[in-house]
């Protein structure tokens, strides 16, 4: 991710890392740890896939073994 300031005071032009393969792209628009905004806003992605690309959601449930 890239930041500019910009000539008005607190603006910022944002330039995300944008993540491309033969399937599309995926990006990260905002993260709260990153960000650090006065919001209750967690996170938010965009991606975009080609014609014929199925993307599912990813869970992981709490490891069973504990160490």
């Amino acid at each position: 991710m890239e930041v500019i300031d910009t000539k008005l005071e607190g603006v910022k032009v944002i330039y995300p890392a944008v993540f491309h393969d033969e399937r599309g792209y995926f990006f990260e628009s905002y993260q709260k740890e990153k960000w650090h905004l006065d919001v209750d806003f967690v996170q938010d992605n965009e991606a975009f896939s080609t014609k014929g690309i199925l993307r599912g959601l990813h869970y992981q449930l709490p490891s069973l073994y504990t160490e």
